[in-house]
């Protein structure tokens, strides 16, 4: 096994169907975790429905209650790290991530020197589709004030589509990733870059949702403003490696 594309939903009926045959219609063998936070509108039945068409392939994880985007993804990563997959993925459902980027962002890692690979909307040829004035504006804007404050030399540290080697997945110490709601974006690549691997941004088209309610709440914007001042304070104490665990032996 060896590429695992993780996406969180909740209330994505219109989209995961869709989604899913996309990823599946790629060459190159992607899997698929699922991991739905107790969607009301039937999200996980639908995948369960389609289970028996990619067996082994499609995989679903629920849980109860809106937990939170950070929390799914470690979720995710947890659960592909167990099973042996060497490429992790964090992808939307809602087409704000064009699937086929999947196949460069895992190049970027497979071939390209990068241990970490970002679907980038800041670099030469990334950009925008159909996206709101104001939300371009809050983007560009929280991205430069998180690059100011924490000195991440990633362009876009809010990015979602990501693609991990599993080496720096199994090198963090998730009970150090505070965050839970979009600021685990910034705090993931933070814990990247300071645990010294490679990050490369992969220019990216976003295209803003069709189909489907967003995510986004003034909450989100609040705890981005205010975790990243929290996330650079508490990066002078906070080591993000995992700590390895020696066995005592014990003398009789």
């Amino acid at each position: 096994m060896d590429k695992l594309v993780i996406i969180p939903t909740y209330n994505e009926k219109e989209n995961v169907k869709n989604i899913l045959e996309a990823v599946f219609g790629l060459p190159g063998d992607f899997h698929v975790l699922i991991v739905d936070d107790g969607s009301p509108d039937g999200t996980a039945d639908i995948v369960k429905q389609m289970q028996a068409d990619y067996p082994g392939k499609l995989h679903l994880e629920e849980r109860k209650g809106k937990l939170g985007l950070g929390t799914a993804y470690i979720h995710g990563f947890k659960w592909a790290l167990a099973r042996g997959y060497s490429f992790i993925f964090e992808m939307d459902a809602d087409f704000s991530h064009n699937p086929n980027d999947l196949l460069r962002l895992y190049d970027a890692c497979k071939n390209g020197g990068a241990d970490v690979a970002v679907g980038s909307r800041y670099v030469k040829g990334g950009g925008f589709v159909n996206w709101p004035a104001n939300r371009i504006l809050l983007s560009k804007g929280g991205s430069l004030y998180t690059r100011l404050i924490t000195w991440l030399p990633v362009k876009d540290p809010t990015a979602g589509f990501v693609c991990y080697k599993s080496e720096v997945l199994e090198a963090i110490d998730f009970d150090n990733i505070t965050f839970v709601g979009y600021a685990f974006q910034i705090e993931m690549k933070f814990a990247t870059w300071k645990l010294g691997f490679k990050i490369k941004e992969v220019p990216i088209i976003f295209q803003d949702r069709t189909q489907g309610k967003s995510k986004m709440n003034k909450g989100i914007v609040k705890e981005g403003i205010l975790g990243v001042l929290n996330l650079r304070w508490q990066s002078l104490f906070k080591n993000y490696r995992k700590k390895v665990r020696t066995k005592t032996s014990i003398h009789s």
